[in-house]
């Protein structure tokens, strides 16, 4: 059969018009977390790592303006051109940008002039996906995946920013707590020898998650659940955010001087604040809200450590009947973004987020979006209760420096075998 320009638009009508219901999906999920909120509970930015929901809104926004529409759709012209200054993120090849500690400074545009700037860059988007090419429409899936990682962050944030109101308001209804019975952790014994890890070849993923690539794992046991409540009330009880041994320095450096004694959240009286407002502490469900800082303490007072990522993700993925895939798996029932259930956390892993063998940075100011942040920080994976369907992958990799703890973040526990 002979190929034809004509046959070339056939085949790439049908991928872009399923990539068009992904994206305004996607599009308006967003939108609808941000419902609930007020002009000023979207302007709010509880501390520097956080952002107002209404920047999450417009960085999204001027995400898809910048790279695809003012790049790729000739005669375009933006919404706003001050607003390249205000929503670009931490791109330096876009240029000078508001400081990221003052974005909650910015009492304009209003919430509803933001929205205006997502409608007039949505309507643009329809009328140009049918007529880009086969680039553009990849930088399009880079831009959904984008997005869909602010809508854990802008939920998260907004967590943040409620738990600063002495008022404690909720942002939604959520079930009451589960309360399963705490089981006792089993343990599974990983593979030992060569193992594969990384994305593969086919499908979206992120940079950093290629290439897929053969590291050697030692003989080592992975905990068949997270670490509860439960649990870390007991490690509280012994004094372990008293006992320095337990600590890298830094982190008991930071226990100090932060007067940390507890999980992000957590009150005196056994409650929580959540995005339900102040709750009951669910003892069953996995704890959240700590930094790699306490997971490792925990891991060392529980005669444990924190599993290697590829530890981590050969025991995720494996097709062994009695391991299971662990990303779905529930300890507790919370709603998530885009539908479904799934009660977990973040998992902190030992590794440091860097390079895997091979990797290179795409070229242009996209080539900032992981390698940049290749120094500092540590791998978490899995997913967590506020994580959209699709990346809840065995690849995926989360990454944050070791005193966060704003974000869903728990983990499970490993020893050498």
């Amino acid at each position: 059969m002979r190929y034809s320009a004509d046959m070339a638009t056939t085949a790439r009508a049908e991928p872009a018009r399923g990539l068009a219901s992904r994206l305004f999906a996607t599009r308006k999920l967003t939108l609808d977390l941000a419902a609930p909120l007020s002009d000023a509970d979207s302007t709010i930015q509880p501390f520097p790592d956080a952002s107002p929901a209404k920047w999450h809104l417009a960085h999204t926004t001027w995400f898809f303006e910048t790279f695809v529409l003012r790049d790729h759709l000739p005669g375009y012209r933006p919404f706003d051109e001050r607003y390249a200054f205000l929503f670009n993120s931490y791109y330096e090849a876009e240029g000078p940008r508001h400081a990221r500690p003052r974005r909650g400074m910015l009492s304009r545009p209003t919430l509803d002039e933001v929205r205006a700037y997502r409608a007039h860059v949505d309507e643009a988007l329809e009328r140009a996906l049918p007529q880009l090419p086969a680039d553009p429409l990849a930088l399009v899936d880079l831009g959904i995946n984008h997005e869909q990682q602010h809508q854990e962050l802008l939920l998260t944030d907004i967590l943040a920013t409620f738990a600063e109101n002495p008022l404690e308001p909720a942002y939604a209804e959520l079930p009451p707590p589960v309360c399963f019975a705490v089981e006792p952790i089993s343990w599974h014994r990983g593979r030992e020898g060569i193992v594969e890890i990384g994305a593969p070849a086919d499908g979206f993923a992120f940079d950093s998650e290629r290439p897929r690539h053969r590291v050697f794992l030692s003989a080592h046991q992975i905990a068949s659940r997270r670490v509860t409540n439960s649990d870390w009330r007991e490690f509280i009880e012994d004094g372990g955010y008293r006992m320095p041994a337990l600590w890298l320095s830094e982190g008991w450096d930071w226990v100090r001087r932060e007067g940390i004694a507890a999980p992000l959240y957590w009150c005196d009286d056994g409650t929580e604040f959540s995005l339900g407002g102040r709750r009951e502490v669910d003892w069953a469900a996995p704890v959240a809200h700590v930094s790699y800082f306490e997971a490792d303490a925990f891991a060392r007072w529980a005669g444990a450590r924190l599993p290697t990522e590829a530890e981590w993700e050969d025991f995720a993925a494996s097709a062994d009947p009695v391991i299971g895939n662990q990303l779905d798996q529930a300890g507790a029932v919370v709603p998530r973004p885009g539908g479904g259930v799934l009660g977990d956390v973040w998992e902190w892993t030992q590794s440091a987020f860097s390079a895997f063998p091979g990797f290179a940075p795409a070229g242009g100011a996209i080539g900032e979006y992981n390698g940049k942040f290749m120094c500092g920080q540590f791998v978490l994976k899995g997913a967590s209760c506020a994580t959209p369907r699709g990346h809840s992958r065995a690849s995926y990799r989360n990454f944050f420096p070791p005193h966060a703890r704003w974000q869903f973040t728990g983990l499970r526990l490993a020893r050498d075998a």
